[in-house]
Formats: C-alpha cells, structure tokens, sequence
C-alpha cells in the first residue's frame, strides 16, 4: 500500500535505484533495496507498507556507499515496462512515482526561465532557483487512449513501434486549451477518418513513459468507414470479439479498456 507523504524527517528506509531510466533489482527481486541510511542525494518518495521509500538515482560519476557499492556488483537493471510486466498490480503506484519523479529530477536540474542550477527541495517535490525565484514540479502531460467500438466490434491499431502484431487502442495528447473530450474527437478523426456518437469515460492511470497521465474513453462510432492517417499509425482495422490480434500488455489501461468491453459483449 502506497501513502503519498514524503518522509521528509526520515534519515534512512528502503531505496529504489534509478539508472537511465531503469531500476535496480534487489535481493528480493523487486526494485526495494533493504533499509539503509540516507544521504543528501536520496530523494524522499514514499511511504510503502507504512515503511519509508527514498529514490537515488545512480549516475556513471557517482560514488555509493560501501553497502550499495557492494550490492550493484552484480545487479540486474530492468526498464518500467519490464517491471510492471514481472510484478503485480499492486506495485504500479510505487514503480509509476518511481519512474516520473526520477524523469523530473534528471530534466530539470535547471532553471527553466534563467537557466542557473535549481535546488531540489525536500518537503515537496519542487525544483527551486534561488537566482530568479522560478519553482518547478514534476510534469504530467495529460493524453486521451479510447477503444472506439461498433456494435460488438472493436477498432484496433497499431503503430510502427510495436511488436509485429500487436494493436491497441487509439491515444494522443490533450493540446493546449482542448478538453479530454475534444480530444477524444480530434484524434480519433485525424487517426483513423471516424465521427463519433455516443462516448464515456473509463479511467485513468499514470504511464510513466516518460510522464503521461492516460484518460480512458469508450466511444461509439457513427460508421465503419475508416482513413488511416499513415503517420502515427501503420494500420487500423475492425475486429470481431472472437478474432483478436496480439493485444497490449495486461497492466495497461488500453488492455483494461479491450477487457470491458470483451466483458460487456460476452455478458449480453
């Protein structure tokens, strides 16, 4: 269980080791290093099962204590995708915060607005510079991913970038001024050519690649009639609940989103 209150006076508790963007493996094969003392360099997270969580990340030029020294000797590295793939739901809140703080922490170890270095402060997550005044917080960069149906069917993509295969939903930022909702509408439209009708919304979840926030949509299509831009995407088509491509890995909310409806139509 994840408690979102920075362990500010704490000294020591549990690690997560961060390198380019993967996490350190521990004796227990979770990202959890056992109970240590803290240095100046150890960002406070957490708290996890009611036991302090502080985040350091490991650069190629930093020195480690001599118990970390000795524990990184021989330490698997893995990716967020990786992890969320090897452990259960219930670790999602712990690796996302893991992976978007140290993301923050690496891109803005300056000022933004007059580009001197940024002090990290503890008591918050927040960047500050004491040249300008100018404070920062970890960013989140709001996306709409929607399972566009009709009738029982389902309407699947994918990008260059999968697997050979594999679809999944259609997603895409919110631009500047744009509710979730257009959104939905826009990206759907310039993707894959459709109008929608009816649409409702699902979920969130934190995606942690670097630092989205996935606002899960169902909506219906007015026709079948798809244009597939062949920018973003390299195919579109229809599926029919018993006849499924590769579909994305089950800790995604794309995959969650396919689940309920597959649910809904198996339901009646």
């Amino acid at each position: 269980m994840l408690r979102r209150e920075l362990p500010m006076s704490e000294k020591s508790g549990r690690l997560i080791l961060l390198s380019q963007g993967r996490l350190a493996m521990g004796r227990d094969e979770t990202p959890l290093f056992p109970h240590c003392s803290w240095d100046a360099d150890v960002q406070p997270l957490c708290w996890w099962h009611d036991e302090p969580v502080g985040l350091l990340s490991i650069d190629a030029d930093k020195t480690t204590s001599d118990i970390l020294h000795s524990s990184l000797q021989h330490c698997e590295w893995l990716d967020g995708r990786a992890w969320m793939a090897r452990l259960p739901e219930s670790w999602f809140p712990l690796l996302s915060t893991a992976l978007q703080v140290g993301a923050w922490l690496a891109n803005h170890r300056f000022c933004g607005r007059c580009g001197v270095p940024a002090s990290r402060l503890n008591h918050e997550f927040a960047m500050h510079c004491d040249s300008c005044g100018h404070r920062n917080y970890p960013r989140i960069s709001p996306c709409i991913i929607t399972l566009v149906t009709h009738g029982e069917s389902l309407l699947l993509a994918r990008s260059p970038r999968f697997r050979p295969g594999q679809y999944s939903t259609l997603a895409g930022f919110i631009e500047p001024g744009e509710s979730a909702e257009e959104a939905v509408h826009r990206e759907v439209y310039e993707e894959v050519g459709l109008f929608l009708g009816e649409m409702r919304y699902f979920r969130s979840q934190a995606w942690p690649f670097p630092h989205a926030l996935m606002l899960g949509y169902f909506a219906e299509a007015a026709s079948r009639r798809i244009r597939i831009d062949q920018h973003e995407i390299s195919d579109a088509a229809w599926f029919s609940p018993r006849t499924l491509p590769r579909l994305p890995p089950p800790y995604s909310i794309s995959r969650a989103l396919i689940e309920t409806h597959l649910a809904k139509v198996k339901e009646g």
